[in-house]
């Protein structure tokens, strides 16, 4: 470890170590990377995304109170509707006229179930994709969820209900667009392709079935935007750097943590997932096209290239803008992306700058190349050093 990276580590330690904690002060720290060490990273990201408050006096009490409102939602939407579907049906005066499989009252107790399935299999489906270069969402947690894995609790958990909603039923695939394909149930035994995560023994939790619970309850307390593909690619980031904290207080409590922030970063990006509000001035459409009126300032010939070429910003804007720029580059570059975004107070806004510096510093290439040969660039986007782009965008903000 360098002088100069190990005075950064004091640098945020000091920062952090006040009672009253200096947000300008932290922000400006973190726009320039947050170490991992001591947890720095998981910290900042709590305090970034308005989850901790600002008074560390107030962190202990808050913490008890928002890992038990978590709790009381596992009990409320997993475990009290498993234990009523358990024994749903178990005698003949359950089914009743008011209250059966094929009733289509939408307040019906099952029709809220089969609705409720319909959400659980995509997350399932997106949840198990996850990352699949790498064996940690794979892996099982250290601090598997003991409510959730409760032999006291007979009831049918999230893994069951999509086995056997899998094995019984269509699968359903809903996608941003909102175009629902249904395939047939799976044609052979294997349910799972090889590069999808298998379920771990029982007493075990694999890391994306913490994530599948944390977008469930995401989706049963948002009924207006559920779940949309696309919001697994932003948990996962932020679970993934609360789940691999050297610290074991805060480790252990990475599902409750995780859902709090990512709540509260969706409150700010949800828009982008809602269809209905896509041209409107808080749409993804407005955030698209500001990309290209950046780009028409800073590089008017690029503009126009790209402009004669018809390539719209949507043919690739949507996928950074919508997913954080979380699938263009590996998993620690998208953190280092973050580490930047989240301590912008305008971090929508630097994410624009963002695309722009991407655009510019393969203007050359662009310039040159074709349709097709411009596509592929655009699709997949040649520069992996995230250093020299967050450099570029930082020089397009001074000089705007």
């Amino acid at each position: 470890m360098s002088t100069a990276y190990r005075n950064r580590i004091q640098e945020f330690k000091v920062a952090l170590s006040e009672e009253n904690l200096n947000l300008t002060t932290l922000r400006e720290l973190c726009f320039n990377g947050v170490p991992f060490e001591g947890g720095i990273r998981a910290l900042c990201w709590k305090i970034l995304l308005n989850y901790l408050p600002l008074d560390q006096t107030l962190w202990e009490s808050f913490l008890t109170k928002q890992r038990d409102v978590y709790s009381q939602f596992l009990k409320e939407m997993i475990i009290q509707p498993g234990i009523a579907k358990a024994n749903m049906g178990l005698s003949r005066e359950d089914v009743t006229m008011e209250d059966h499989p094929l009733n289509p009252n939408p307040d019906s107790r099952w029709n809220n179930y089969f609705k409720d399935n319909e959400i659980l299999l995509q997350i399932d489906k997106d949840v198990r994709r996850l990352y699949p270069d790498m064996a940690f969402f794979q892996r099982p947690t250290d601090y598997p969820c003991q409510l959730i894995l409760d032999p006291q609790n007979d009831y049918e958990t999230l893994r069951r209900r999509v086995e056997q909603t899998t094995l019984k039923a269509q699968t359903v695939n809903r996608n941003r667009s909102g175009v629902t394909n249904v395939s047939s149930p799976g044609k052979s035994l294997n349910l799972y392709p090889s590069n999808e995560y298998e379920v771990l023994p029982n007493g075990s939790e694999a890391h994306w079935e913490v994530v599948e619970r944390i977008l469930f309850i995401y989706a049963k307390l948002n009924p207006g935007i559920a779940y949309v593909q696309g919001m697994n690619e932003i948990v996962g980031p932020i679970y993934y750097t609360f789940a691999t904290d050297p610290n074991s207080q805060w480790k252990e409590h990475a599902e409750a943590d995780t859902f709090f922030c990512f709540t509260n970063l969706m409150s700010e990006n949800r828009d982008n997932f809602i269809k209905s509000l896509d041209d409107s001035q808080c749409g993804i459409t407005y955030k698209m096209e500001s990309v290209y009126s950046m780009l028409k300032d800073k590089d008017l010939e690029l503009y126009l290239k790209l402009e004669e070429q018809n390539i719209k910003p949507q043919y690739f804007t949507f996928r950074w803008l919508t997913l954080l720029l979380s699938q263009e580059f590996l998993l620690p570059d998208v953190i280092r992306i973050w580490d930047t975004l989240f301590s912008d107070e305008g971090r929508f806004h630097f994410l624009i700058l963002v695309c722009c510096a991407m655009l510019i510093l393969i203007r050359d290439n662009l310039l040159a190349g074709d349709f097709t040969v411009n596509m592929r660039l655009l699709q997949d986007y040649p520069i992996s050093d995230v250093h020299t782009i967050l450099t570029r965008a930082k020089d397009l903000q001074e000089n705007s």
